[in-house]
């Protein structure tokens, strides 16, 4: 599977905002995009205006980056989106916030996205009692998530839950870090999702 493997806080500085993709680093003051907020390259400091276009690359750029994705991995949730019943770009929002990697991720389980997709490839995480693997699994409400037992010793995922009791989360992921688990109580709506993304304008992206 392909992957971004260059400098994340790059990404960051390209879209002008932080993408949170390095975990707690992002909140202190090692954060290379408070240090360098202007965009990356030769001519810095300088932010041309956009093109109707150019802007809706940017959203859709932004909102690929933040969640990890590349862009056949993005194209086909878009996709899956459309062909769902309501609004396309929420539908999409939805979809991404569902996927097992966000979930762990947002839950407290990892510090961050990128983390997250590795330890459910090393099947650190159980869903419904079961085993999974698949980082793009899509949650349904009342699927429980849960760390595998033998999972809980593990370092890395222990510092993620030193951290998870102080992290806020959307009303749709409830958390229990003593027990281990987290649920997914009902679909995202739109104002409940924490994004800056303007979904409507990769809506218009995708119907060119």
């Amino acid at each position: 599977m392909a992957k971004y493997n260059g400098p994340v806080c790059k990404l960051c500085r390209r879209e002008g905002g932080k993408l949170f993709l390095k975990g707690n680093r992002c909140f202190s003051d090692k954060c290379a995009y408070d240090k360098r907020e202007y965009a990356p390259g030769e001519h810095k400091g300088i932010r041309r205006k956009l093109s109707e276009y150019g802007e809706q690359l940017r959203e859709k750029q932004k909102l690929k980056r933040t969640y990890g994705l590349m862009e056949k991995q993005f194209k086909k949730t878009y996709k899956t989106a459309e062909r769902m019943k309501g609004i396309t770009g929420e539908n999409l929002l939805s979809l991404l916030e569902r996927r097992l990697d966000n979930a762990v991720y947002t839950l407290g389980f990892a510090v961050s996205r990128k983390l997250a997709r590795l330890l459910i490839t090393h099947g650190h995480f159980l869903v419904n009692g079961k085993k999974v693997n698949i980082p793009s699994y899509v949650l349904k409400p009342g699927d429980q998530i849960t760390i595998c037992e033998k999972s809980r010793k593990c370092e890395i995922i222990k510092n993620s839950l030193e951290s998870a009791v102080r992290k806020t989360r959307p009303e749709y992921f409830d958390a229990n870090i003593e027990a281990y688990q987290g649920t997914l109580k009902s679909i995202p709506e739109r104002d409940e999702i924490i994004s800056t993304a303007n979904e409507k304008l990769i809506v218009e992206l995708y119907s060119k």
